[in-house]
Parts: C-alpha cells; structure tokens; sequence
C-alpha cells in the first residue's frame, strides 16, 4: 500500500514544500502526493502543474491528485497543513472524512496554538508540531515564488510512535527537504513564533519592509521592544529559550532578504485577512495570563485591530 500524504494549503509554505515532495515522488510506487486545492488554485495546478520560482530556476511539478473532493482524496496516513491560521477548523471540516485515527497530522503554521486548536477536532490523532523558515510566496494561483536560499523545516512530538516519525523525516529527506527531527520541538516551535510575531506585528503596524525595520533606528527599537516582551512569555510559561534570544532573532532577521516583508503584512496591504489573532492577540492574551508586561504588544494590537 503506497503512504499517501496529503498537503492543505497551498500558500507559500504549502505549495513551495508539496512541490519538493510532488517533484520527487512523481514515479514513486511506495508514496502519493495529494494536493488538497480549490478553485483557480485547483484548476491552475490541475491544467498546468504547479511552478516552483527560485533565485536560480523555475520547476512544474503534477501531484498524483489535486482535489478538494474527499472522495475523490480518500483516507491519508499523513497530512501536511499550512493554511492560513484563521482557516483552521474550515478547512478541516472539509476534509474531515479523510482523517483516520492513525493520520498523523503535521501543522506548518505561524502561530503556535495549531497543534491544541487540531486536537480538539481530532482527539485521537497525533497532532506533531513544527515550524519552518522560508521566504515564499503566492504570486498569482499555482505559481509559488521562494526569495533567497534560507530552508529549513522542524517538526516532533513528545507522544507519536518513533517509527511514524522516523518514516516522515525519510520521506522528507528523500525529497531533499532540509528537515530536521527534534526532541524539544515546542522550544523550536517557540523560537520560530518569537521570530514571525514580532515580524508580523511590526511590518504591519509600521508598514515597513525588512530593511525598513533594521536601517530606522527607532523602528527597530519597536521591534526590539516587542522581542523582549514575546520572550518574556515565553520564559514565564516556562519554555528552556535561550538567554540570547534576541540577538539571535535579530541576526535571523538580518540574514533575511531587506526587501521581504512578513505574510501579514503582505495581506494587510492586499485588504485581505490577517492572522493577527494568532500572532499578535495570542501573545498578548498569553502575557495578561502569566502576569508578564506586553505595553508595546498592546499597542500594535490595538492599531492592527
């Protein structure tokens, strides 16, 4: 029986990842790749395959299915999701009979209460967690555009079966997907969400890009200002972050690309949903609920809501 593996949301995340992995199991006879899509995105990648820009090349790759039939999908033994955090519960609902209670659900979102909001839906399912670092992009439906070199993916889980895991990092590895398997996954988790919160929030509060951020110095001192107080959350809900958090963020932030800006913003700027609930509201919401001081959170929230 083949492994079928099912990506939801095919947004930047999604659709730059499923493409690695629809690219190197094309031929395979041990796993399928499905694409769950709708609408111009489902038809443009069923017509055209879905194209994969770089710095350095262009590919098309064709999944096995592009679907959002849950009949036409069947049952997965993994599901890969990465659509926006707002969509969560929608989205799964659509796709509900596709999930057995051995589907081992691995989210790729911004925020970092994915994992609790899919296993309220899914109780016996085991919901791993995990994060990325990527530039990339939606540049019009089933064209994916990935800015700059920086890869990498992480995932775990304190209670799935090794063996599922291990099988997952294989199949990741196999389609030269730089992923790394890790016993403190929600420390990793953590890190990534300091990096993306703070980036959301200010680009969007301030409507700036990257280089707007690092070349202002009082634009940087907001989003200094908002490290601080993410990590002090961080630190009271009694996560092992590391003591320099902050220049390592900062240094992150530096390799990034200047002329890159976060997803919410760039949907801020489009008039379409953002995702300020889970990365701006939440760590405020967390901080009121530890007892930690977030006044500069408070500010960004109150102007982006």
């Amino acid at each position: 029986m083949k492994t079928r593996i099912g990506i939801l949301g095919m947004g930047g995340v999604g659709g730059y990842f499923g493409g690695l992995l629809a690219k190197a199991y094309a031929e395979s006879d041990s796993v399928e790749i499905i694409f769950i899509a709708r609408g111009e995105t489902q038809k443009a990648i069923a017509q055209n395959g879905l194209k994969i820009i770089t710095d350095s090349n262009e590919v098309i790759v064709f999944p096995n299915l592009v679907s959002n039939n849950p009949e036409e999908i069947g049952e997965l033994h993994y599901l890969i999701c990465a659509t926006k955090t707002y969509d969560i519960e929608s989205s799964f609902e659509s796709i509900k009979n596709c999930i057995t209670p051995d589907t081992v659900i691995l989210p790729l979102y911004n925020g970092v209460d994915a994992p609790e909001r899919i296993s309220y839906l899914f109780p016996e399912n085991e919901v791993l967690q995990g994060c990325v670092y990527i530039v990339s992009m939606i540049e019009s439906p089933g064209i994916i555009k990935k800015i700059g070199h920086y890869e990498k993916l992480f995932f775990g889980s304190k209670t799935a079966s090794i063996s599922k895991l291990n099988q997952l990092q294989s199949i990741l590895e196999k389609a030269a997907i730089e992923s790394y398997l890790v016993e403190n996954i929600e420390e990793v988790v953590w890190e990534k969400f300091i990096f993306i919160s703070a980036l959301a929030s200010v680009t969007s509060y301030l409507n700036v890009n990257i280089g707007g951020i690092l070349n202002n110095p009082s634009h940087k001192a907001i989003y200094i200002s908002l490290l601080n107080e993410i990590s002090a959350v961080a630190a009271a809900k009694g996560l092992a972050i590391p003591n320099d958090i902050v220049a390592q963020t900062i240094v992150k932030l530096e390799k990034t690309p200047q002329d890159a800006t976060s997803s919410m913003h760039r949907d801020l700027l489009a008039g379409r949903n953002t995702e300020v609930v889970s990365l701006t509201e939440y760590v405020v919401n967390q901080g009121l609920k530890y007892g930690v001081a977030i006044p500069t959170y408070q500010i960004v929230l109150e102007k982006l809501l």
